[in-house]
């Protein structure tokens, strides 16, 4: 009876024991970062009966069966997926947020209207060189402005797609390491503390893939995991050891594609899919400001070649170049502004061509078409900051029922430090009780 409680209160104490170890990483570890929180498992130790009853089960303590990670794989899958969501839509965000600013800080709206403003002018004494001089240079300062919407717009896409590529590097770099935790898994022990936290790394790893891509994701009985990109049917980032490399294309519009080894890889959510729809987005806002462009460009020259100059010479186009990057004032001098129609003498009064000139441009109305751009890219803004809020609240609330079961409570840990420290000297006491009884049995005479 003595070396049976012996036997017991020997397995108390290493329950205990290891119990205390595993609360005091809990406690160590509470503000780590990706770190769950983990629990011993226990179970019964049973021994069979001998000799007089060879099928009776005897109860010999308690043995360690393993450590426990308290993660639910459904709340990790639906953190990964609504965070991945959410990136996706805060890249795209903060990317037409950039190229809204770009199209309405450089003023190409204010810039047409003070064109058209001058022209107006211009009319009140067509032979007026200072309203010629002004009129001339609100030419210059608006193809100026399509130049530095054009810079500033390509600079948005430049950033864009840097950041986008340090994305993919990034995401090679994760695939890598997680290709060696799925190694290093396969030769871990089931109940090691150090497979735990080798799971503890395949989650924060697979967490930080899916912030730049969408996953799909298979875990096998050691805990490895087959990471495919684009959905369950996708290619292959990670198998087993095994890492395959994400590459990025950029077409010559700007926009951009990936490929995984070779194959190509269709991004729906994360924060790589998101820059690329900003990237397609700033391709429509560019053509659209290139259509502007060449629209004033064609209106104004055709006009202008219809008539003639203050010095009586035939009107010469008025700007060169084709889109609002290369749109360049041609004329040098305002007398070159054909206000007159085609063969009038110099110094001519006659305003007709300047009022075909400011009726085809209204007729084209560039205002206009900037104004509808910036309603468009204003009201994507808009529209795209609402999805993007709600998205992040989503991924904000799986993030919150995920930490209640993983995360670690301080207070509880602590009561349950207590309660081990006071099993572990329970069990001591126990062993000093059978040995006393032990001793006991052997004075008898």
């Amino acid at each position: 009876m003595a070396a049976d409680l012996i036997t017991i209160a020997r397995s108390g104490t290493r329950a205990a024991r290891a119990a205390l170890d595993v609360t005091a990483q809990n406690i160590a570890n509470a503000s780590s970062a990706g770190y769950v929180r983990r629990s011993v498992s226990l179970s019964e130790l049973a021994i069979n009966s001998v000799l007089s009853q060879p099928g009776a089960i005897n109860l010999a303590g308690v043995r360690v069966t393993g450590i426990v990670r308290n993660a639910d794989m459904f709340r990790q899958s639906e953190v990964r997926r609504t965070g991945s969501d959410a990136a996706r839509a805060g890249a795209e965000v903060q990317g037409l947020e950039n190229i809204e600013s770009a199209v309405e800080q450089t003023g190409v709206y204010d810039a047409i209207t003070d064109f058209e403003a001058a022209l107006k002018q211009l009319l009140s004494d067509p032979t007026d060189g200072s309203l010629r001089a002004s009129t001339l240079e609100q030419a210059r300062t608006m193809a100026q402005t399509f130049n530095t919407a054009a810079s500033s717009l390509n600079a948005v896409g430049e950033g864009l797609r840097f950041e986008a590529q340090d994305g993919v590097l990034a995401v090679n770099t994760t695939a890598t390491e997680l290709a060696r935790v799925n190694l290093r898994l396969a030769r871990a022990s089931d109940a090691s503390s150090d497979r735990t936290s080798l799971l503890d790394q395949r989650d924060s790893l697979l967490e930080k893939l899916s912030g730049q891509i969408d996953i799909a994701t298979t875990f096998a009985a050691d805990g490895s995991v087959q990471v495919r990109v684009g959905g369950s049917s996708g290619p292959s980032l990670v198998n087993g050891g095994s890492a395959a490399t994400l590459a990025m294309t950029s077409a010559s519009d700007g926009t951009i594609a990936f490929t995984l080894g070779g194959s190509a890889a269709t991004l729906s959510s994360g924060a790589l899919a998101g820059k690329g729809q900003a990237l397609t987005e700033l391709a429509g806002v560019r053509g659209q400001l290139d259509t502007i462009a060449a629209g004033v460009i064609s209106t104004l020259n055709t006009a202008q070649t219809a008539g003639a100059d203050l010095t009586g010479a035939a009107g010469q186009p008025m700007f060169s170049g084709s889109t609002a990057a290369d749109m360049k004032l041609a004329l040098t001098s305002g007398n070159q502004i054909a206000t007159a129609p085609a063969g009038s003498g110099a110094n001519s009064r006659d305003t007709s061509n300047l009022v075909a000139l400011r009726s085809a441009l209204e007729s084209a109305d560039p205002a206009g078409a900037m104004d509808g751009l910036l309603f468009g890219i204003s009201s994507a803004v808009a529209g795209r900051t609402v999805t993007r809020d709600a998205l992040e609240s989503i991924a904000g609330t799986a993030k919150v029922a995920l930490q209640a079961q993983a995360g670690v409570d301080l207070d509880e840990e602590t009561i349950n430090l207590t309660r081990f420290q006071q099993a572990y000297q329970a069990s001591g006491r126990v062993m000093q009780i059978a040995s006393d009884l032990f001793d006991s049995i052997l004075a008898i005479r």
